[in-house]
């Protein structure tokens, strides 16, 4: 015990390095600088002491004594603390555009309980140049007037040969890039008053390109250590440690207002749709439809094949950001995953890469965040919605909660921190075994994972998984149960296309002991929404809880909200919102009471499984196999395989791109109810703005339903026995009148 209390005092009494990075003209600090802190040794590899110039003077890096790697903060410094006496040197590892070539290093001399400074200062000399244009033209002595275009050009001294890959321009919203070279931005004023322009000047790591940043797909960094608080920068992807060096420039105007014109003559007079205000829950919504969309089937599919086909794949730009944390996750999930069987090793990558996707892309807050500026104006925009600034920044400094001192949480689940104060906060890898045994994981508080059961259960009403098992039947020469010989319809179909799939196939089989039993995830969907599925898999059901208002809630929503777009269109009519309200808190709390047992981990799981299904039947090898339709146009390779087993049976002729409609559009509205903070919410514009926003979604969840099911949710005069009724029942009455007019 003496030992190791003494090694704790020596530890306190080591020194310090703090460095600090700023532009010498305007003083403003560089955010996140990569500093390197490397042991002083000569050239002939003796220790230095102190900083002997002339020996300082020769020093090269050498890797292999690499003490350190720190990013500076907001202000600008990094402090690399317990360090032995000695002297050592702290070196500059991002680039300057003014010398390229040139590495800036500087020594200082470590002393016990002392902390020494370093200060590197740069003449980046940023600038700002701001013009006005009207009806595209100049304005003459540079006068801006509510209405004009407002053109920014930033430069910093060095940076004309430079592209994108070493030196880039992030301009805050609303300004957006004009022209291809990286350095102009505009915006349209709309209103009277200071105007601000804000940018970040990006600077690439040395000999390191911009698309090789690091912490793509991670969860949130925290500068400072775990539960440290976030800026802006690093919600909106921009600042990721181990990616580029920020440097802030701003300049700031005003814009008068127009003085008014006389107007005579005959005048034009049209309506417009009710305005409304932007509310501080719109970034969510777009993250949730952003991030939902990242967990398609069509970017699922484009991630494998960067993986294991084409690295140089077409992929968007934010996959091709996350793919280094998905890359990242696969390896770390791929050397802990392993099967019981042999020849399955295929399989088993498969599965690992799928869990790495599925884990990387559902989190709602991984960076970099599921931000695209230009499309996401341009949806607020096409939705009659105002566009409040950065939603990055609204994100940041507005929406998000801080709960237990540091940790940034939506404000739903931060309701749901503070009625459990007395359980701790755990931080996977840093606490202890006891710790992790009682207490609330901080990712599953801070970053949660934003998958919604709805989806899994409407794929399985389409057949996908029966699909499946049919053809793992086959593969296994077994005839289904209660099928008498000859009445099989795959029985005499020949398997041999399905060759190079064997071993995929044989490793999905024998891994079914591994995977959701149907009758575990019916038992979930019952918790969660109330719905079942119908068949003799899952006969004498015993649910324990069940959510059986759920159905009449969410589909007098549905109907609320095409009585709301009705009058919303109606441009002499206010639409009233507060019924879209109240219908929302009613779905919310639902929603919450089902949100208990494996509601953490079953639909995850599902999720994983069914995309695997959908992998191996989009294939080539099935086209072949399975009489599919080749003019239709379905927008996933796997969904002609599915309809053509459907017809083979005999199943429901609904195709199953209405499922997939369903299961699409009800995740993410189920999404936005449940983590948005509905039951704190009495002012009818956050319900006016989600009617709004959401509206694609809900008329094209409503189109589907009534495609498959028969039920017409957007007519008046609500049958509430109807919408109540399980869509496993509406499903199973139309295949009966399908069969009886056969």
């Amino acid at each position: 015990m003496a030992n190791i209390k003494n090694a704790a005092a020596k530890a306190d009494l080591r020194g310090a390095v703090q460095v600090t990075v700023r532009d010498s003209v305007t003083g403003a600090p560089l955010v996140n600088a990569a500093i390197k802190l490397y042991k002083a040794h000569t050239l002939q590899g003796v220790p230095m002491a102190d900083c002997d110039v002339d020996e300082v003077k020769k020093w090269l890096p050498d890797e292999a004594l690499l003490a350190a790697t720190g990013f500076t903060g907001a202000d600008g410094a990094v402090l690399f603390p317990a360090l032995d006496a000695g002297a050592y040197i702290a070196a500059y590892d991002n680039i300057v555009p003014m010398r390229m070539d040139a590495l800036f290093y500087q020594c200082a001399v470590v002393h016990n309980n002392c902390t020494e400074n370093v200060c590197f200062d740069f003449a980046f000399n940023p600038q700002v140049d701001i013009q006005f244009e009207s009806n595209c033209r100049e304005v003459e002595n540079n006068c801006a007037f509510v209405g004009d275009k407002a053109n920014a050009e930033v430069h910093v001294d060095g940076d004309g040969p430079l592209g994108e890959d070493a030196l880039r321009i992030v301009a805050r919203s609303p300004w957006q890039p004009r022209g291809n070279d990286g350095h102009h931005f505009s915006t349209t004023m709309r209103r009277a008053g200071p105007q601000r322009f804000e940018a970040q000047v990006l600077f690439a790591r040395r000999g390191r390109p911009a698309g090789a940043a690091g912490g793509a797909g991670m969860p949130m960094a925290r500068s400072g250590g775990p539960g440290a608080s976030l800026t802006a920068d690093q919600l909106a992807g921009v600042v990721a440690p181990g990616s580029m060096a920020s440097l802030g420039v701003n300049s700031d105007f005003e814009a008068d207002q127009r003085v008014p014109q006389p107007i005579s003559g005959k005048l034009g007079v049209s309506l417009t749709r009710t305005e409304t205000e932007p509310t501080e829950d719109l970034p969510l919504w777009t993250l949730i439809r952003n991030s939902t969309e990242a967990l398609s089937f069509t970017n699922y599919l484009a991630f494998l094949d960067q993986l294991f086909c084409d690295a140089n794949v077409a992929v968007s730009d934010f996959e091709r950001l996350r793919f280094v944390g998905k890359n990242a996750a696969f390896n770390a999930i791929k050397s802990r995953r392993a099967l019981p069987f042999n020849d399955s090793d295929s399989y088993r990558v498969l599965k690992a890469a799928t869990e790495a996707f599925v884990m990387v892309n559902c989190g709602v807050l991984s960076l970099p965040l599921a931000f695209n500026p230009a499309e996401d104006a341009a949806y607020l925009d096409r939705r009659d919605i105002p566009n409040g600034g950065s939603l990055a920044d609204v994100l940041a400094n507005e929406y998000l909660e801080t709960v237990d001192g540091s940790t940034l949480a939506l404000p739903y689940l931060a309701v749901i921190r503070r009625k459990l104060p007395d359980i701790p906060i755990t931080i996977p890898g840093s606490g202890s075994e006891a710790d992790l045994c009682f207490g609330i994981i901080q990712e599953r508080l801070s970053n949660p994972c934003l998958i919604e059961l709805i989806w899994s259960y409407w794929m399985e009403e389409g057949m996908l998984v029966q699909t499946m098992n049919a053809i793992t039947q086959r593969f296994q020469n077994l005839r289904p149960a209660g099928t008498a010989l000859g009445q099989d319809p795959l029985a005499n179909t020949e398997i041999d296309m399905l060759r190079p799939l064997n071993n995929l196939l044989w490793g999905y089989t024998q891994d079914e002991q591994h995977r959701l039993t149907v009758v575990r995830r019916n038992y979930e969907y019952d918790h969660h929404y109330g719905v079942r599925l119908d068949g003799k898999a899952v006969q004498r059901f015993r649910p324990a809880d069940s959510r059986s208002k759920f159905l009449e809630a969410f589909h007098h929503l549905l109907r609320l909200l095409t009585s709301f777009y009705r009058q919303d269109d109606d441009t002499t009519v206010k639409a009233d919102a507060f019924p879209v309200l109240n219908a929302l808190k009613e779905v919310h709390l639902i929603l919450s009471q089902g949100a208990h047992n494996q509601f953490g981990d079953l639909p995850s799981t599902a999720r994983i499984e069914m995309l695997m299904q959908q992998w191996l039947l989009g294939r080539p090898e099935f086209r072949e196999f399975l009489p599919t339709r080749v003019m239709v146009a379905y927008p996933e390779p796997w969904m002609d395989r599915v309809d053509a087993m459907k017809k083979l049976q005999g199943w429901t002729d609904t195709s199953v791109m209405h499922f997939r409609s369903l299961a699409m559009f009800g995740e993410q509205l189920l999404l936005s109810i449940r983590y948005g903070n509905w039951s704190d919410i009495y002012e009818s514009t956050q319900a006016f703005n989600w009617a709004r926003f959401w509206r694609p979604q809900a008329q094209g969840y409503i189109h589907a339903y009534r495609a498959a099911t028969g039920v017409d949710l957007s007519v008046d005069g609500a049958d509430t026995a109807t919408d109540a009724t399980l869509p496993s029942v509406l499903l199973r009455q139309r295949l009966a009148a399908q069969q009886a007019r056969a």
